[in-house]
């Protein structure tokens, strides 16, 4: 009990005891993994099926990377910073261990389960390197990622780095592993650009922009083309299913996942309005559930917005880049009405190893990283009156929302440590330096 108490009491909240339920239930939620993988004397079976004995760090399991890199991981390098090293040392003893010389995927135990897409344990290496935990061995995590991102025997990464997309004729769900590999690559060239390897760093920046090899502008979205370069047909921009074009989603939800590179994606579709149109459009549209009823992945739906499935999660935060925070503000508070609760049915799809509550936690504080390795958390609408967050070295950041309820859900403007906040959001440093941030509420927009 006492254990549970402090690491709950990492974060102290001000609310109803509805609000105390939902927010500490999901403070709970991101503890449950990854979890400690080794005897009392340190002694683990390894990916290679030995037995090894972790030196000088604690071995994690269940990483459920596709998942977790969103928020989840960027959370545990606020609350648990003391542990994320041992996590990415976990990461580096797979890789030492697997046959394929790769960073883990998904994996669990002893095993590497192969669940999902992506690279993402270079997200998670990336982002706790820029933010400063570097108790880990950088170098051989460096090598470690681009060893990763260049195994050609992985899910169409040959033809990815060949053609610059993945071809949905030779790989299925090709239109969403470019998209994921494209902002791996991206995560890779910050890495590269903190340690100076400037020829890395151009390879992998222009990697970073190969999603917009599946952007058709005919049609206005992601899609997947084939070896030969043509689109595959025929098209429906709202059907779904496992082993299509897209991985746990359709065109509506995936052609939004270029979180590095918002204002590019924004240029493509022809500039903020247009874009914030499609963004209105993707909470509005309606379906039947004919177009997705074989992946039951897609739940928690606003229109074609798919809140239980992590390829949405970041998107309601968009509006910000196309100059319309209100909007951002308006779908967070619909959200958060609407799929979360206190009841058995509290979360609205797979809680995923804490990424589900790692958004409602970062999203009821009033910011959320959109693009984990960026530093930056997007400014959204805090959903809880106050938050305190404490943080090493007796330092603390505390959230404020001054006049927050159900008739004043728009932010007016918004402090830091008493300065007028004149962007959008805020940075790992301001967080970890402590401070105060103070949003300012009204009942209309601003």
């Amino acid at each position: 009990r006492a254990e549970w108490e402090k690491e709950l009491s990492k974060i102290i909240i001000e609310g109803t005891g509805r609000d105390k339920e939902i927010f500490y239930t999901s403070v709970y939620h991101t503890m449950l993994a990854p979890v400690i993988y080794m005897d009392v004397d340190r002694r683990y079976r390894g990916l290679d099926q030995n037995i090894h004995k972790a030196e000088n760090f604690t071995n994690y399991t269940i990483f459920s990377l596709w998942d977790t890199f969103r928020a989840a991981h960027p959370l545990f390098t606020i609350i648990q910073k003391d542990r994320v090293g041992d996590m990415i040392a976990s990461m580096l003893a797979h890789y030492d261990q697997s046959a394929h010389k790769m960073l883990p995927v998904w994996s669990f135990h002893n095993n590497e389960t192969w669940c999902m897409i992506g690279y993402h344990a270079v997200s998670v290496i990336a982002d706790a390197y820029l933010k400063g935990i570097r108790d880990f061995d950088v170098d051989k995590a460096y090598e470690a990622m681009k060893a990763t991102a260049a195994n050609g025997n992985y899910d169409g990464l040959a033809d990815y780095m060949k053609l610059g997309y993945v071809p949905i004729d030779k790989e299925e769900e090709g239109a969403s592993k470019t998209l994921e590999y494209a902002y791996d690559d991206w995560a890779i060239a910050r890495m590269a650009e903190a340690l100076y390897k400037k020829e890395d760093y151009y390879k992998f920046k222009e990697r970073a922009g190969y999603y917009q090899n599946v952007f058709d502008p005919a049609t206005g979205f992601m899609r997947a083309r084939k070896a030969d370069g043509t689109w595959r047909e025929p098209f429906d921009p709202l059907y779904s299913q496992y082993g299509g074009d897209y991985t746990e989603g359709n065109a509506w939800q995936y052609t939004w996942f270029v979180p590095h590179d918002v204002p590019g994606l924004i240029e493509l579709m022809g500039g903020n309005k247009k874009f914030a149109a499609k963004l209105d459009r993707l909470f509005s549209i309606k379906t039947t559930d004919k177009k997705h009823f074989l992946v039951e992945d897609i739940s928690g739906l606003i229109g074609q917005y798919a809140h239980g499935n992590e390829p949405s999660q970041h998107i309601a935060y968009l509006y910000n880049y196309a100059g319309m925070p209100r909007k951002t503000q308006e779908r967070i508070h619909q959200i958060m009405e609407n799929l979360f609760d206190n009841t058995p049915e509290g979360i609205c799809g797979n809680e995923d190893c804490g990424q589900m509550s790692a958004w409602f936690i970062f999203s009821s504080m009033g910011f959320y990283p959109v693009c984990p390795g960026s530093n930056r958390y997007d400014i959204g609408k805090p959903c809880i009156k106050k938050a305190t967050i404490y943080l090493e070295d007796n330092k603390t950041f505390v959230m404020t929302a001054e006049n927050l309820s159900d008739t004043d859900r728009y932010i007016r403007s918004v402090t830091l440590n008493g300065k007028p906040l004149r962007k959008l959001y805020i940075t790992h440093r301001d967080i970890m330096n402590g401070g105060h941030l103070v949003f300012h509420m009204s009942p209309t927009p601003q």
